[in-house]
Protein backbone atom coordinates (compact mmCIF):
# COMPACT_ATOMS: atom_id res chain seq x y z
CA UNK A 1 0.00 0.00 0.00
CA UNK A 2 1.27 3.44 -0.92
CA UNK A 3 -0.70 5.16 1.82
CA UNK A 4 -2.78 4.11 4.80
CA UNK A 5 -6.54 4.24 4.36
CA UNK A 6 -9.14 5.38 6.90
CA UNK A 7 -12.50 3.69 7.43
CA UNK A 8 -14.59 6.71 8.43
CA UNK A 9 -18.06 5.12 8.57
CA UNK A 10 -19.68 1.71 8.40
CA UNK A 11 -23.08 0.08 8.50
CA UNK A 12 -24.50 -3.41 8.30
CA UNK A 13 -27.73 -5.33 8.56
CA UNK A 14 -27.82 -9.02 9.47
CA UNK A 15 -29.25 -11.40 12.05
CA UNK A 16 -27.17 -9.41 14.57
CA UNK A 17 -29.28 -6.30 13.93
CA UNK A 18 -28.93 -3.01 12.09
CA UNK A 19 -27.34 -0.57 14.54
CA UNK A 20 -24.05 -0.69 16.38
CA UNK A 21 -25.43 -1.06 19.91
CA UNK A 22 -27.77 -3.89 18.94
CA UNK A 23 -25.04 -5.67 16.97
CA UNK A 24 -22.51 -5.41 19.77
CA UNK A 25 -24.94 -6.64 22.42
CA UNK A 26 -25.78 -9.67 20.29
CA UNK A 27 -22.08 -10.45 19.93
CA UNK A 28 -21.61 -10.17 23.69
CA UNK A 29 -24.66 -12.33 24.38
CA UNK A 30 -22.79 -15.27 22.82
CA UNK A 31 -25.87 -17.11 21.60
CA UNK A 32 -26.11 -18.50 18.08
CA UNK A 33 -28.64 -16.70 15.86
CA UNK A 34 -28.94 -19.70 13.54
CA UNK A 35 -32.43 -21.18 13.25
CA UNK A 36 -34.20 -23.68 11.00
CA UNK A 37 -36.39 -22.53 8.11
CA UNK A 38 -38.89 -24.56 6.09
CA UNK A 39 -38.93 -24.29 2.31
CA UNK A 40 -41.01 -25.91 -0.42
CA UNK A 41 -39.19 -29.24 -0.49
CA UNK A 42 -36.93 -29.28 2.57
CA UNK A 43 -35.90 -27.54 5.78
CA UNK A 44 -32.50 -25.97 6.35
CA UNK A 45 -30.55 -24.13 9.00
CA UNK A 46 -29.82 -20.48 8.29
CA UNK A 47 -29.50 -17.09 9.95
CA UNK A 48 -31.89 -14.39 8.84
CA UNK A 49 -32.50 -10.70 9.35
CA UNK A 50 -35.06 -9.99 12.05
CA UNK A 51 -38.59 -9.38 10.81
CA UNK A 52 -38.74 -5.86 12.27
CA UNK A 53 -35.68 -4.92 10.22
CA UNK A 54 -36.87 -6.69 7.07
CA UNK A 55 -40.11 -4.72 7.27
CA UNK A 56 -38.16 -1.46 7.18
CA UNK A 57 -36.00 -2.71 4.31
CA UNK A 58 -39.05 -3.75 2.32
CA UNK A 59 -40.45 -0.22 2.70
CA UNK A 60 -37.86 0.78 0.11
CA UNK A 61 -40.15 -0.82 -2.45
CA UNK A 62 -42.43 2.19 -2.01
CA UNK A 63 -39.82 4.29 -3.81
CA UNK A 64 -40.46 4.70 -7.52
CA UNK A 65 -38.57 2.08 -9.57
CA UNK A 66 -37.55 0.13 -6.43
CA UNK A 67 -40.59 -2.16 -6.34
CA UNK A 68 -39.04 -4.81 -8.60
CA UNK A 69 -35.53 -4.84 -7.14
CA UNK A 70 -34.03 -7.97 -5.60
CA UNK A 71 -33.62 -8.20 -1.83
CA UNK A 72 -29.82 -8.17 -2.23
CA UNK A 73 -30.10 -4.71 -3.80
CA UNK A 74 -32.46 -3.44 -1.10
CA UNK A 75 -30.09 -4.67 1.62
CA UNK A 76 -27.21 -2.80 0.01
CA UNK A 77 -29.21 0.40 -0.41
CA UNK A 78 -30.40 0.24 3.20
CA UNK A 79 -26.90 -0.27 4.62
CA UNK A 80 -25.28 2.23 2.23
CA UNK A 81 -27.73 4.98 3.20
CA UNK A 82 -26.85 4.58 6.87
CA UNK A 83 -23.10 4.48 6.21
CA UNK A 84 -23.40 7.59 4.06
CA UNK A 85 -25.30 9.43 6.82
CA UNK A 86 -22.66 8.34 9.37
CA UNK A 87 -19.90 9.79 7.20
CA UNK A 88 -19.18 13.48 6.74
CA UNK A 89 -19.57 13.14 2.98
CA UNK A 90 -21.71 15.47 0.98
CA UNK A 91 -22.67 15.02 -2.65
CA UNK A 92 -19.09 15.36 -3.84
CA UNK A 93 -17.50 12.64 -5.95
CA UNK A 94 -17.13 9.18 -4.44
CA UNK A 95 -16.87 5.72 -5.91
CA UNK A 96 -18.91 2.62 -5.13
CA UNK A 97 -17.91 -1.05 -5.19
CA UNK A 98 -20.41 -3.36 -3.52
CA UNK A 99 -20.23 -6.97 -4.66
CA UNK A 100 -22.19 -10.17 -4.13
CA UNK A 101 -21.40 -13.84 -4.45
CA UNK A 102 -24.82 -15.01 -5.61
CA UNK A 103 -26.43 -11.75 -6.68
CA UNK A 104 -30.18 -11.50 -7.27
CA UNK A 105 -30.98 -15.03 -6.11
CA UNK A 106 -34.61 -14.45 -5.20
CA UNK A 107 -35.55 -12.71 -8.44
CA UNK A 108 -33.54 -15.10 -10.58
CA UNK A 109 -35.35 -18.09 -9.07
CA UNK A 110 -38.69 -16.32 -9.47
CA UNK A 111 -38.12 -15.46 -13.13
CA UNK A 112 -36.78 -18.90 -13.99
CA UNK A 113 -39.86 -20.49 -12.45
CA UNK A 114 -42.06 -18.21 -14.57
CA UNK A 115 -40.06 -19.15 -17.68
CA UNK A 116 -40.35 -22.87 -16.93
CA UNK A 117 -44.11 -22.68 -16.40
CA UNK A 118 -44.88 -20.37 -19.34
CA UNK A 119 -45.98 -22.31 -22.42
CA UNK A 120 -44.33 -19.80 -24.76
CA UNK A 121 -41.14 -19.51 -22.73
CA UNK A 122 -41.77 -15.83 -21.98
CA UNK A 123 -40.48 -13.91 -18.98
CA UNK A 124 -40.92 -10.47 -17.46
CA UNK A 125 -39.43 -7.47 -19.27
CA UNK A 126 -37.34 -6.71 -16.17
CA UNK A 127 -35.94 -10.22 -15.77
CA UNK A 128 -32.56 -9.28 -17.26
CA UNK A 129 -31.85 -5.76 -15.89
CA UNK A 130 -32.90 -6.70 -12.33
CA UNK A 131 -30.71 -9.81 -12.15
CA UNK A 132 -27.44 -8.55 -13.65
CA UNK A 133 -24.34 -8.57 -11.46
CA UNK A 134 -23.97 -4.79 -11.77
CA UNK A 135 -27.45 -4.34 -10.35
CA UNK A 136 -26.37 -3.76 -6.74
CA UNK A 137 -23.73 -1.02 -7.07
CA UNK A 138 -25.59 0.78 -9.85
CA UNK A 139 -28.75 1.10 -7.76
CA UNK A 140 -26.78 2.22 -4.70
CA UNK A 141 -25.14 4.85 -6.90
CA UNK A 142 -28.54 5.92 -8.16
CA UNK A 143 -29.91 6.11 -4.62
CA UNK A 144 -27.00 8.13 -3.23
CA UNK A 145 -26.61 10.22 -6.40
CA UNK A 146 -22.96 9.22 -6.67
CA UNK A 147 -20.84 11.00 -9.26
CA UNK A 148 -17.88 8.62 -9.17
CA UNK A 149 -17.15 5.17 -10.62
CA UNK A 150 -19.67 2.41 -9.90
CA UNK A 151 -18.19 -1.09 -9.91
CA UNK A 152 -19.67 -4.53 -9.27
CA UNK A 153 -17.98 -7.90 -8.98
CA UNK A 154 -18.35 -11.43 -7.65
CA UNK A 155 -15.43 -13.36 -6.20
CA UNK A 156 -17.46 -15.79 -4.12
CA UNK A 157 -16.95 -15.51 -0.36
CA UNK A 158 -14.08 -13.01 -0.52
CA UNK A 159 -16.20 -10.54 -2.48
CA UNK A 160 -16.53 -7.86 0.24
CA UNK A 161 -12.80 -7.80 0.94
CA UNK A 162 -12.07 -7.64 -2.78
CA UNK A 163 -14.37 -4.60 -2.82
CA UNK A 164 -12.21 -3.06 -0.10
CA UNK A 165 -9.12 -3.96 -2.12
CA UNK A 166 -10.56 -2.31 -5.24
CA UNK A 167 -11.49 0.83 -3.31
CA UNK A 168 -7.98 1.11 -1.88
CA UNK A 169 -6.48 0.70 -5.34
CA UNK A 170 -8.60 3.58 -6.66
CA UNK A 171 -7.70 5.81 -3.71
CA UNK A 172 -3.98 5.07 -3.92
CA UNK A 173 -4.03 5.67 -7.68
CA UNK A 174 -5.27 9.22 -7.12
CA UNK A 175 -8.31 8.58 -9.33
CA UNK A 176 -10.72 9.00 -6.41
CA UNK A 177 -10.74 10.59 -2.96
CA UNK A 178 -13.55 8.53 -1.38
CA UNK A 179 -14.95 5.05 -1.91
CA UNK A 180 -17.94 3.19 -0.50
CA UNK A 181 -17.24 -0.57 -0.50
CA UNK A 182 -18.70 -3.81 0.81
CA UNK A 183 -20.85 -6.83 0.05
CA UNK A 184 -24.52 -7.77 0.04
CA UNK A 185 -26.12 -11.21 0.12
CA UNK A 186 -29.77 -12.28 0.36
CA UNK A 187 -29.13 -15.94 -0.25
CA UNK A 188 -31.71 -17.71 1.92
CA UNK A 189 -33.62 -18.96 -1.11
CA UNK A 190 -34.57 -22.59 -1.86
CA UNK A 191 -32.30 -23.14 -4.86
CA UNK A 192 -29.27 -21.46 -3.25
CA UNK A 193 -29.69 -23.48 -0.06
CA UNK A 194 -30.09 -26.64 -2.13
CA UNK A 195 -26.84 -25.82 -3.95
CA UNK A 196 -24.96 -25.52 -0.66
CA UNK A 197 -26.48 -28.74 0.67
CA UNK A 198 -25.42 -30.52 -2.54
CA UNK A 199 -21.76 -29.73 -1.74
CA UNK A 200 -22.00 -32.02 1.33
CA UNK A 201 -20.63 -29.29 3.58
CA UNK A 202 -23.88 -28.07 5.14
CA UNK A 203 -24.81 -28.36 8.81
CA UNK A 204 -27.65 -30.68 9.76
CA UNK A 205 -27.53 -30.75 13.56
CA UNK A 206 -29.80 -28.89 15.97
CA UNK A 207 -27.19 -28.21 18.66
CA UNK A 208 -26.87 -24.85 20.43
CA UNK A 209 -24.08 -24.01 17.98
CA UNK A 210 -24.86 -25.73 14.65
CA UNK A 211 -21.98 -24.01 12.84
CA UNK A 212 -18.76 -25.28 14.45
CA UNK A 213 -16.43 -22.62 13.06
CA UNK A 214 -12.89 -22.99 14.51
CA UNK A 215 -13.77 -26.28 16.22
CA UNK A 216 -10.76 -28.36 15.21
CA UNK A 217 -12.17 -31.49 16.83
CA UNK A 218 -15.35 -31.66 14.73
CA UNK A 219 -15.92 -34.79 12.65
CA UNK A 220 -18.56 -33.34 10.32
CA UNK A 221 -19.01 -30.29 8.10
CA UNK A 222 -21.15 -27.54 9.59
CA UNK A 223 -21.43 -24.58 7.22
CA UNK A 224 -24.65 -22.57 7.48
CA UNK A 225 -25.86 -19.76 5.20
CA UNK A 226 -26.87 -16.33 6.42
CA UNK A 227 -28.03 -13.05 4.84
CA UNK A 228 -26.41 -9.66 5.36
CA UNK A 229 -25.05 -6.47 3.88
CA UNK A 230 -22.01 -4.60 5.19
CA UNK A 231 -20.56 -1.39 3.75
CA UNK A 232 -17.70 0.97 4.63
CA UNK A 233 -16.70 4.51 3.70
CA UNK A 234 -13.00 4.83 2.82
CA UNK A 235 -10.80 7.92 2.64
CA UNK A 236 -7.13 8.29 1.83
CA UNK A 237 -4.71 8.90 4.71
CA UNK A 238 -5.16 8.80 8.48
CA UNK A 239 -8.26 10.79 9.37
CA UNK A 240 -8.95 12.07 12.91
CA UNK A 241 -12.49 10.64 12.73
CA UNK A 242 -11.41 7.19 11.51
CA UNK A 243 -13.07 4.11 13.01
CA UNK A 244 -10.01 2.11 11.99
CA UNK A 245 -6.95 2.36 9.76
CA UNK A 246 -6.20 -0.09 6.97
CA UNK A 247 -2.45 -0.60 7.38
CA UNK A 248 -2.00 -3.42 4.92
CA UNK A 249 -3.86 -5.58 2.46
CA UNK A 250 -2.85 -8.78 0.73
CA UNK A 251 -4.36 -11.02 -1.92
CA UNK A 252 -3.49 -14.29 -3.61
CA UNK A 253 -4.89 -17.24 -5.53
CA UNK A 254 -3.70 -20.81 -5.82
CA UNK A 255 -3.98 -23.46 -8.55
CA UNK A 256 -7.22 -25.43 -8.49
CA UNK A 257 -7.31 -29.17 -7.93
CA UNK A 258 -11.10 -29.14 -7.55
CA UNK A 259 -13.81 -26.50 -8.08
CA UNK A 260 -14.09 -25.80 -4.35
CA UNK A 261 -10.62 -26.93 -3.29
CA UNK A 262 -8.02 -25.25 -1.16
CA UNK A 263 -4.62 -26.73 -0.31
CA UNK A 264 -4.09 -28.38 3.07
CA UNK A 265 -1.90 -25.47 4.21
CA UNK A 266 -3.90 -22.81 2.34
CA UNK A 267 -1.05 -21.42 0.24
CA UNK A 268 -3.29 -18.54 -0.84
CA UNK A 269 -3.84 -17.47 2.77
CA UNK A 270 -0.15 -17.70 3.56
CA UNK A 271 0.61 -15.35 0.66
CA UNK A 272 -2.23 -12.91 1.40
CA UNK A 273 -1.38 -12.68 5.11
CA UNK A 274 2.32 -12.13 4.43
CA UNK A 275 1.49 -9.41 1.90
CA UNK A 276 -0.85 -7.66 4.36
CA UNK A 277 1.75 -7.81 7.14
CA UNK A 278 4.57 -6.65 4.83
CA UNK A 279 7.65 -6.67 7.10
CA UNK A 280 5.75 -6.36 10.37
CA UNK A 281 6.61 -8.63 13.29
CA UNK A 282 3.70 -11.06 13.60
CA UNK A 283 3.70 -10.59 17.37
CA UNK A 284 2.20 -7.13 16.82
CA UNK A 285 -1.04 -8.70 15.58
CA UNK A 286 -3.40 -9.22 18.50
CA UNK A 287 -6.35 -10.94 16.81
CA UNK A 288 -7.16 -12.73 13.57
CA UNK A 289 -10.80 -12.79 12.48
CA UNK A 290 -10.70 -15.99 10.48
CA UNK A 291 -12.74 -17.03 7.46
CA UNK A 292 -13.35 -20.47 9.05
CA UNK A 293 -16.63 -21.49 7.35
CA UNK A 294 -17.27 -24.43 9.65
CA UNK A 295 -16.07 -27.13 7.25
CA UNK A 296 -13.43 -29.65 8.29
CA UNK A 297 -10.99 -28.90 5.46
CA UNK A 298 -11.68 -25.17 5.26
CA UNK A 299 -11.09 -24.49 8.95
CA UNK A 300 -8.08 -26.77 9.19
CA UNK A 301 -6.30 -25.39 6.11
CA UNK A 302 -6.63 -21.79 7.30
CA UNK A 303 -5.38 -22.75 10.75
CA UNK A 304 -2.40 -24.51 9.17
CA UNK A 305 -1.67 -21.39 7.10
CA UNK A 306 -1.79 -19.20 10.22
CA UNK A 307 0.69 -21.48 11.97
CA UNK A 308 2.99 -21.34 8.94
CA UNK A 309 2.96 -17.51 8.98
CA UNK A 310 2.97 -16.82 12.74
CA UNK A 311 4.83 -19.85 14.10
CA UNK A 312 4.27 -20.84 17.71
CA UNK A 313 3.13 -17.40 18.91
CA UNK A 314 -0.34 -17.23 17.39
CA UNK A 315 -2.62 -14.21 17.76
CA UNK A 316 -6.03 -14.78 19.34
CA UNK A 317 -8.33 -16.42 16.80
CA UNK A 318 -12.03 -15.78 16.37
CA UNK A 319 -14.87 -15.91 13.85
CA UNK A 320 -18.49 -14.77 13.62
CA UNK A 321 -19.84 -17.69 11.59
CA UNK A 322 -20.81 -19.62 14.73
CA UNK A 323 -23.34 -16.86 15.46
CA UNK A 324 -24.59 -15.70 12.01
CA UNK A 325 -23.44 -18.42 9.64
CA UNK A 326 -21.68 -17.75 6.35
CA UNK A 327 -23.02 -14.64 4.64
CA UNK A 328 -21.07 -15.45 1.47
CA UNK A 329 -20.21 -12.24 -0.43
CA UNK A 330 -20.94 -10.10 2.65
CA UNK A 331 -18.96 -12.26 5.09
CA UNK A 332 -15.65 -10.40 4.80
CA UNK A 333 -17.48 -7.14 5.49
CA UNK A 334 -19.15 -8.61 8.56
CA UNK A 335 -15.70 -9.71 9.78
CA UNK A 336 -14.29 -6.20 9.25
CA UNK A 337 -17.15 -4.76 11.31
CA UNK A 338 -16.53 -7.31 14.07
CA UNK A 339 -12.85 -6.38 14.14
CA UNK A 340 -13.61 -2.66 14.40
CA UNK A 341 -16.11 -3.20 17.22
CA UNK A 342 -13.65 -5.34 19.19
CA UNK A 343 -10.97 -2.65 18.85
CA UNK A 344 -13.42 0.09 19.83
CA UNK A 345 -14.67 -1.70 22.95
CA UNK A 346 -11.37 -3.45 23.72
CA UNK A 347 -13.32 -6.65 24.24
CA UNK A 348 -12.64 -9.95 22.53
CA UNK A 349 -15.57 -11.93 21.11
CA UNK A 350 -14.48 -15.52 21.47
CA UNK A 351 -15.87 -18.63 19.81
CA UNK A 352 -17.56 -20.30 22.82
CA UNK A 353 -16.52 -23.86 21.99
CA UNK A 354 -13.06 -23.35 20.40
CA UNK A 355 -9.86 -23.89 22.40
CA UNK A 356 -8.07 -21.70 19.82
CA UNK A 357 -10.15 -18.66 20.76
CA UNK A 358 -8.21 -17.27 23.73
CA UNK A 359 -8.60 -13.72 25.02
CA UNK A 360 -5.70 -11.35 24.14
CA UNK A 361 -4.26 -8.73 26.48
CA UNK A 362 -5.10 -5.90 24.09
CA UNK A 363 -6.76 -5.40 20.71
CA UNK A 364 -4.83 -2.82 18.72
CA UNK A 365 -4.12 -4.65 15.47
CA UNK A 366 -6.50 -7.15 13.85
CA UNK A 367 -5.99 -9.23 10.73
CA UNK A 368 -9.14 -10.22 8.81
CA UNK A 369 -9.20 -13.15 6.38
CA UNK A 370 -11.61 -14.21 3.63
CA UNK A 371 -11.40 -16.71 0.79
CA UNK A 372 -13.75 -17.77 -1.98
CA UNK A 373 -14.22 -20.81 -4.19
CA UNK A 374 -11.09 -21.20 -6.25
CA UNK A 375 -8.68 -20.07 -3.54
CA UNK A 376 -9.18 -16.30 -3.96
CA UNK A 377 -7.87 -15.08 -0.61
CA UNK A 378 -7.74 -11.56 0.83
CA UNK A 379 -6.23 -10.47 4.16
CA UNK A 380 -6.67 -7.00 5.67
CA UNK A 381 -4.65 -5.55 8.56
CA UNK A 382 -6.59 -3.05 10.65
CA UNK A 383 -5.40 -0.87 13.53
CA UNK A 384 -6.56 1.86 15.84
CA UNK A 385 -5.14 5.31 15.18
CA UNK A 386 -2.57 5.87 17.91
Amino acid sequence: MKEKISIVAMSSVSALGENENEIWENYRHRVSLITKGTYDKFSALRSEIQEKHWNKIQELRNVKNYRDLDSSVLLAIYAARKAFVNSSWGREEFGINIGSSRGATSLFEKYFKEFSENEKGQVSTLSSPTTTLGNISSWVGHDLQSKGPVISHSIACSTALHGLLNGIAWLNSGMSERFLVGGSEASNTPFTLAQMKALKIYATGDADFPCRSLDMDKTFNSMVLGEAAAVFCLEKGVRPDALAIVEGIGYATEPLKHNISISSDADCFQKSMKMALQNMDGREVDVIVTHAPGTIKGDRSEYNAIKKVFGTQLPALTSNKWIIGHTLGASGGMSIEMAILMMKHQEFIEVPFSHLSKRPEKIKKVLVNAVGFGGNAVSVLLSLDE
